[in-house]
């Protein structure tokens, strides 16, 4: 919650999708974050995403993360973000490769997400989370003009 309603703040359009309506409770949330209670999957599958979307993977266990990541992938984001260790970053990256995933699909992901601050508490993971989707929004993480690196991971995907 301290990650949406930040980038709520920050000016970034916030849908929080989770298939638990204890965690997906629009009191939880400030005024303006979309809350849908939905199976997170099933949800991105009825739901087109524009190209310019930002998406942040926070679930609650690898499965969901794997199913998540799977789904988003293919469509070729803004910017797709997991949340983990290098070591679930890893795990998941493995599975969908075992599926027959190309691995040039994997190397735009954020994995694991957020810069590299030092953060440790919920807040401060959430303000680098934040901080490297605004650095993507200004074209200095990923982009053509790229001057920063991000976290992200290779190692999971190189042959």
């Amino acid at each position: 919650s301290f990650l949406a309603g930040m980038a709520h703040e920050a000016g970034f359009r916030v849908h929080v999708i989770d298939d638990r309506e204890k965690f997906a409770s629009a009191d939880r949330f400030p005024a303006g974050v979309q809350v849908v209670v939905e199976d997170i999957p099933a949800w991105l599958a009825g739901n087109e995403l524009p190209a310019t979307a930002y998406a942040v993977i926070v679930t609650r266990g690898h499965r969901h993360d794997l199913d998540a990541l799977r789904a988003l992938v293919p469509r070729n984001l803004r910017y797709v973000g997991l949340i983990g260790s290098r070591a679930k970053v890893k795990r998941v990256y493995d599975a969908l490769l075992e599926e027959g995933i190309d691995p040039r699909a994997l190397e735009p992901v954020h994995a694991p997400i957020g810069l590299d601050i030092g953060a440790i508490t919920p807040q401060e993971i959430a303000v680098s989370i934040l901080a490297e989707l605004i650095a993507v929004k200004h074209g200095k993480i990923a982009g053509p003009n790229a001057t920063t690196a991000s976290m992200r991971w290779t190692e999971a995907i190189k042959s």
